[in-house]
């Protein structure tokens, strides 16, 4: 252990304006690392970033805006300035929690690894990505101090993918048990998320939040929707999230639908409609075919929504019996989960088992919880230091 607070650089240059689950893990992590007492917390920003990151460490961080805010810029500061900065900045322990790191940093450096998809599935990414992020993840297997895996199905992965030189430690992810409860935060406060997108209050709704991508599984849900519509006229689905990329077969999925008119997609959506939603849902789908840890699924169980996501999955291992299990990418298998949910009265006695398994489970996810393993990680490093 270091004498006083450990002093730790987060890079936060990779986060996007509007941030996808990575962006979102490292925002959680640097707000609660911020008020943690043994750490001493510089946030590393790109230069056109800055007022967002010091309005969340307000005066309890320090905030480096140093990073070019275009990719190619920022990947190469990364090898070229991030050793000299790590210098300057007198940390003891960086840490990289997208994949990568400065190859020669002057001090020991811990990297999360989020999943192993650039591995195993290497179409559902661009293909410079893909080529990027296999690189940079055998480095950081190879080079790094501790390894962060956020769940033990990525951790399994990473190590047959790459030779791992460090330790590997596995760190859930945390919850936001004031956004996302059974209960919401007024008195029709739901109901106004819920009729800004244009949703009625008498509407069985099924839901999907997170980008649009392939891994995502939003063809089969589409598919698996259309099946169902039929027997439940009040159903609707609803998209919600930004689309991503390789949007294709959903479009495909979404013009062969005949029921594409029940089907809203909402684009990105603003923090207070994501629990709105979660909250109403009949059933929450989350049809992945893989995924790093999943934190959509564990936000629905803490809004205690009826849950239908894919086995073998980390959202399986995550929610634990809560929800509805499917194998990846059987529209039919997820045809009869959601028909089976959407039969299901909430007061059935199988429906409150899994609904208070799922609030149980969801309770032992805290982003503090999350934050002190990690200072663990760090303080691993630290004295492992090579």
């Amino acid at each position: 252990m270091s004498e006083g607070p450990l002093r730790l650089s987060l890079d936060v240059s990779a986060v996007p304006s509007r941030p996808g689950g990575a962006g979102y893990y490292t925002i959680e992590l640097a707000r609660a690392l911020c008020t943690h007492p043994a750490v001493d917390l510089t946030l590393v920003a790109r230069r056109d970033d800055s007022a967002r990151w010091r309005a969340l460490a307000s005066d309890r961080a320090r905030v480096v805006a140093a990073v070019p805010g275009a990719r190619p810029a920022r990947l190469a500061f990364e090898q070229v300035g991030f050793p000299a900065l790590l210098r300057r900045l007198d940390v003891q322990v960086h840490h990289g929690p997208h994949y990568t790191m400065p190859l020669r940093a002057p001090v020991p450096c811990v990297v999360t690894v989020h999943d192993c998809t650039f591995f195993d599935h290497p179409e559902w990414h661009q293909r410079t990505k893909a080529v990027f992020f296999r690189r940079a993840i055998r480095r950081a297997a190879e080079k790094a101090a501790v390894i962060v895996c956020v769940s033990e199905v990525t951790a399994q992965r990473l190590h047959a993918c790459c030779t791992v030189r460090g330790p590997v430690t596995v760190i859930p992810h945390g919850v936001d048990h004031v956004r996302f409860t059974p209960d919401e935060p007024a008195p029709g406060a739901d109901d106004a998320q819920l009729g800004a997108l244009g949703l009625r209050r008498d509407s069985r709704l099924v839901v999907f939040i997170g980008t649009h991508e392939p891994r995502k599984g939003v063809a089969s849900l589409i598919e698996a929707f259309d099946r169902v519509a039929d027997a439940v006229p009040e159903a609707v689905l609803v998209l919600g999230g930004q689309p991503g990329w390789g949007l294709e077969e959903a479009a495909r999925a979404l013009h062969a639908a005949r029921h594409a008119d029940r089907i809203v997609r909402t684009g990105y959506l603003l923090d207070a409609a994501v629990p709105a939603l979660l909250r109403r849902a009949a059933v929450v789908a989350y049809p992945a075919i893989e995924e790093g840890f999943g934190l959509p699924a564990l936000e629905a169980l803490a809004c205690g929504a009826p849950l239908v996501t894919t086995e073998g999955t980390a959202m399986a291992e995550v929610s634990r019996g809560a929800a509805r299990l499917v194998p990846p990418g059987d529209a039919a298998a997820l045809a009869a989960a959601l028909a089976a949910a959407l039969g299901e009265g909430p007061d059935s006695p199988a429906a409150r088992e899994r609904r208070l398994l799922g609030l149980a489970l969801a309770a032992e996810h805290t982003w503090d919880a999350s934050a002190e393993r990690h200072v663990q990680a760090f303080n691993v490093a630290l004295a492992g230091r090579r």
